[in-house]
């Protein structure tokens, strides 16, 4: 039996204010800005590191699990 949870990707554009420092940390170009709030664009490439979470100074972006 495995105990691994997976982690998802959220974004809450109500707290998103487009500062765009989750994309310039991201190492694998998941995210992006557009219409002036992040977007996830490539959620497939996410290796979920925690690096948006970690650096969102708004809390608008974070990794949940199960």
């Amino acid at each position: 039996m495995s105990m691994k949870t997976e982690k998802s990707l959220t974004v809450d554009k109500n707290w998103c204010k487009g500062c765009g420092i989750c994309v310039a940390f991201c190492p694998k170009n998941v995210l992006e800005i557009k219409d002036g709030k992040v977007n996830i664009k490539d959620l497939d490439s996410c290796i979920k590191c925690g690096q948006c979470e970690l650096r969102c100074p708004d809390f608008a972006i974070y990794l949940g699990g199960e």
